[in-house]
């Protein structure tokens, strides 16, 4: 994979409440050398942040959960209604913590009973991956194998294991916190990457089960990124201005590595 083919784009940058008028998680891989796209993350405004953004649900093979709260996982049963009613027919592979399974099936047959039974003309594969786990993403070319996920245990309580993602797309490498309270673990997933994506939900207000700036810069010398893009910020956050090594996200923002 060469430099500047991985494009990054933040279709949903913002926290569970809408600060600054943005959408909730949900970050955009795509490559010329994938079948499918990849998303990081699937909060419940998903379909507007993506056609927002002029990407297509569709074109989508394959979302990566890093933890199951609403905000970050509540999109996809309107992800999996729309691909039904559009007549998709290539399999969908959804990766998330322990409990994916049974949390999905319950958010949609909560919000549209009887929509986790219906026979559909593409398969929607669950694959639950442990914290200290890996897996290959399927949906890559005779190129690319595939994409290769690692995951770490985040501090964020949400019924389920939280995950600290790792992907390496060929030789491009991409670090997602989710959401998550200071842990080495965060070093450890993000060392040496192209591209760090991390919460930063306060500047230095102490929020239980959550990232600040502070803690990214007191633990700055542990972590080695390339690049740091900021995501998930309160009111408080897009208030500040960053300092030098710190991007901040926005809906719509492209990164390409």
């Amino acid at each position: 994979m060469s430099a500047g083919d991985l494009t990054v784009t933040f279709a949903g940058s913002g926290d569970a409440f809408g600060s600054g008028g943005r959408f909730q998680a949900c970050i955009h891989l795509s490559h010329p050398g994938l079948d499918a796209a990849v998303l990081v993350d699937c909060g419940a405004t998903s379909m507007t942040a993506l056609r927002r953004a002029d990407l297509d649900p569709g074109g989508i093979g394959a979302v990566l959960v890093s933890h199951l709260h609403g905000d970050h996982f509540g999109g996809l049963p309107f992800l999996i209604l729309d691909a039904q009613f559009s007549g998709r027919d290539r399999p969908l592979a959804v990766i998330g913590p322990p409990g994916t399974r049974q949390r999905l099936a319950a958010a949609m047959e909560c919000m549209f009973p009887g929509s986790s039974q219906v026979e559909r003309r593409f398969e929607v594969s669950v694959t639950e991956l442990v914290p200290g786990g890996s897996v290959l993403v399927p949906g890559g070319a005779a190129s690319l194998p595939g994409v290769s996920v690692q995951a770490w245990a985040g501090r964020h309580p949400s019924g389920a294991p939280a995950l600290i993602l790792r992907l390496a797309l060929g030789q491009t490498v991409v670090a997602y916190t989710g959401d998550t309270a200071w842990t080495p673990a965060i070093a450890e997933a993000a060392a040496g990457v192209d591209l760090l994506i991390a919460e930063a939900y306060y500047w230095d207000k102490a929020v239980p089960h959550h990232l600040r700036h502070a803690d990214l810069a007191a633990h700055a010398a542990e972590l080695n990124a390339r690049r740091t893009v900021l995501t998930h910020m309160s009111a408080d956050m897009l208030a500040r201005q960053l300092p030098p090594g710190y991007e901040p996200a926005h809906d719509g923002l492209v990164v390409r590595l």
